[in-house]
């Protein structure tokens, strides 16, 4: 590690990495190149906590393979050249509008990568993109993700972004399905050092058990690990249901609608039942209950491996119905919701889906975007409305969705295509114009989105640590963007700046919302950006304009981040329902709980595919660091040794589903279930401009998953209990 001198500064920084929003301490040059990073023990959040992502940090942030300024391709010839931003969003303005000119709003289409979470501009500018196309065709990696959460908690609760975290700090007992965050640090719960506060709450006493159908690193810390069959995790939360209603062990603590159509919907799925479905035994089943319902205080937390499933919103449902009914939803060492500091619940009116619905296959909208498993479809099949034009920002579908070959061949046949990332990827090098954002360490950062799902209240802001030069902030390229897009003026200055227009109109119409416009002057920011913030941080929970004593002025002060204390209960206050309860039984997952039934008739496949996490990758776009893909961090398929015996595979197999065919080399390991094979997300580079990706390729799993099968009520991608065969390479 680099001694701290004179030619060398520590700086702070929350790592942008992934959902543990961890404090980090870097140690730059006098050329503003990091030489060391660790993490920040005095963080009252992550408290030191670094994994091998953060460490990278230094890595990504100067990767030699980075975009760094704009490329316009040529079409005739394929070729890139660099071009000066003016020029990038000049021809962006010159080729954009006329195609929806002449074709409308409806032929343009926007997708949007799995980064803008972890992105001020993300929060804050994403949106004029948004406006600026006036399309319909919103599409997202939240669809090969989370939906089925998100759609759950908005009909329960009214509104999307209420999501229950387990209080990990507080629990006696967790039982946790599908999540792996060992590995993953965790997701829609953000909890920095994850495995310290399982190991936490083992010492103290507490049980936890994990349901899942590899032993993963996290399964290999609980308590107890149970093998589950991929996509049946629905079966057996409602076994467990049904034995909490058959045994009388409820204890509903809020106030609800809809608890006898849930005993109803749990009749027919007796632990008997559901375990011949599952493969968990139907005294398990049983026992599970009544040490959930015995336990001080306990609760359940599900996440990708069901979310990525064929009945994830119903999982998800069922999720919050236990916690609900065992009286830990909104309690003390149950499932809470947090407090952000800035963002947090805005709806007005109670969330629905549906609103609109895709071309092709009238799929339903979710949350304002549908699902990307068609959007394909959208590109690929003519007639009115045939998108013809799209813009990705830092996303990369054609590994990360469904049937990715179909969407590679779709890109190619855009007439106009925009993308703003750092690198020319699989997806990307279709692109007419690559807009690259700045460094990591030149973007100021706050966690707007992942706050509102974190384990303990808390807030901190990063400013730049690098400066940014002559070149646009991110938040500035995606405002020039917005304007280029629709052909208004694009290369303002000063007042005229976009950015900056786009920050005034925001402030003041929150300003003009809370009657306050008069004190525009008192917020605080070297930026705009800045100032937004400020006003957010203001007005909200904390807010010094709402009784409390937060502002901007006051991260700024503890850059090291401000603890907000623990988890409250926040209920009715946090409901956005009609009823003002929660809604124990919305009609859209009943009328599912039928599709659920006429399943266990089904004979299952006799092989299934399965995703798998990687400590050192977040998904396709962390695979051009040489330490993050070395060691087991490899693209291999884990079959347990049995199965490659049976079926007489050697050293790789070809593996094929209704969508596709793959050879890959095998992982036996009896840490996976007889019948399952498990494939890690977001490889497949082949066809990448990065040296280490591409060196270190391996196969794109989404070959294999099928983009005709959906989560019926959310639309969400199924990447896990894909039905697949194997036979000898």
């Amino acid at each position: 590690m680099a001694p701290i001198t004179e030619l060398s500064r520590n700086l702070l920084r929350t790592c942008p990495l992934c959902e543990a929003v961890c404090g980090l301490e870097i140690t730059l040059d006098r050329d503003d190149h990091v030489t060391s990073i660790r993490g920040d023990k005095q963080d009252p959040f992550s408290k030191g906590f670094i994994c091998p992502k953060g460490a990278s940090l230094g890595h990504l942030d100067e990767d030699p393979d980075r975009v760094t300024e704009p490329l316009i391709r040529d079409r005739a010839t394929g070729v890139r050249r660099t071009a000066t931003w003016d020029e990038a969003f000049d021809y962006i303005a010159e080729r954009f509008p006329p195609i929806v000119a002449e074709h409308g709003n409806q032929a343009a289409a926007l997708y949007l990568g799995n980064p803008n979470a972890h992105t001020v501009a993300g929060a804050l500018y994403l949106p004029v993109l948004i406006r600026a196309l006036g399309t319909k065709n919103l599409f997202s990696a939240s669809t090969a993700d989370q939906m089925p959460k998100q759609v759950a908690s908005g009909l329960m609760f009214g509104d999307p972004l209420t999501v229950p975290v387990p209080d990990l700090d507080r629990t006696d007992y967790l039982l946790m399905l599908g999540a792996n965050p060992l590995e993953s640090n965790g997701s829609l719960c953000t909890a920095p050092d994850f495995p310290g506060r399982l190991k936490a709450l083992r010492r103290r006493g507490g049980k936890f058990v994990v349901v899942d159908p590899r032993l993963t690193r996290t399964a290999k810390l609980a308590d107890e690990h149970l093998f589950v069959r991929p996509g049946t995790d629905a079966y057996l939360l409602f076994g467990i249901v049904h034995t909490l209603f058959a045994e009388g062990l409820t204890d509903v603590r809020v106030e609800v609608a809809g608890l006898d159509e849930v005993r109803e919907a749990a009749a027919d799925f007796t632990p008997d039942v559901v375990a011949a479905r599952t493969g968990v035994s139907a005294e398990t089943v049983v026992r599970i209950a009544r040490e959930l319902a015995a336990a001080p205080t306990a609760a359940v937390y599900a996440r990708i491996g069901t979310c990525t499933a064929e009945f994830g919103t119903l999982t998800q449902w069922l999720v919050d119905v236990i916690n609900v009914l065992t009286g830990n939803l909104d309690a003390p060492g149950g499932a809470m919701f947090a407090t952000a500091a800035a963002g947090g619940i805005t709806r007005t009116k109670p969330f629905r889906t549906g609103r609109w619905a895709s071309r092709v296959r009238g799929l339903p909208e979710s949350m304002g975007e549908l699902p990307v498993a068609t959007l394909a479809d959208e590109i690929r099949t003519p007639g009115e409305g045939q998108v013809r034009a799209m813009v990705t920002v830092a996303g990369n579908p054609v590994l990360s969705a469904p049937s990715g070959a179909r969407l590679d061949e779709a890109f190619a046949g855009l007439e106009f295509m925009v993308s703003v990332d750092r690198y020319v990827n699989e997806t990307t090098k279709h692109a007419d114009v690559i807009l690259p954002p700045p460094r990591p360490l030149q973007s100021p950062h706050y966690d707007f989105a992942l706050l509102q799902f974190a384990v303990r209240n808390y807030a901190r802001y990063s400013r730049p640590l690098v400066p940014l030069g002559d070149r646009p902030s991110e938040g500035g390229v995606l405002a020039r963007l917005g304007a280029a897009l629709t052909g208004r003026p694009h290369n303002g200055t000063g007042d005229q700046d976009p950015l900056t227009m786009v920050d005034e109109l925001v402030i003041a119409g929150m300003l003009h919302k809370a009657g306050i416009p008069e004190r525009r002057p008192e917020l605080h920011g070297e930026t705009s950006t800045e100032q937004r913030l400020d006003l957010m941080l203001r007005l909200g929970p904390y807010g010094e304009w709402n009784g409390g004593t937060l502002n901007l002025r006051v991260l700024l002060d503890n850059p090291h981040g401000v603890d907000l204390g623990p988890l409250r209960p926040r209920l009715p206050e946090a409901l956005r329902t009609a009823s003002k309860r929660v809604e124990l039984a919305p009609a859209p997952l009943l009328a599912d709980v039928a599709r659920l039934r006429a399943k266990l008739a089904e004979e299952a496949p006799d092989f299934v595919l399965i995703g798998r996490r990687h400590l050192r990758s977040n998904n396709s776009w962390m695979h051009n660091v040489a330490s993050l893909v070395s060691g087991t961090n490899r693209c291999t398929l884990q079959i347990h040794p049995d199965d490659v015996s049976r079926l007489g595979l050697g050293d790789q197999a070809v593996v094929k589903s209704a969508a596709g065919t793959l050879t890959v080399p095998l992982e036996p390991t009896e840490a996976i279930m007889p019948g399952v094979v498990s494939l890690p997300h977001g490889w497949g580079h082949d066809g990448s401009t990065q040296t280490v990706a591409k060196a270190n390729a391996g196969v794109n799993a989404n070959a294999l998953t099928d983009d005709s099968v959906v989560d019926v009520p959310s639309g969400n991608a199924v990447f896990n209990g894909v039905p697949v065969t194997l036979t000898p390479a």
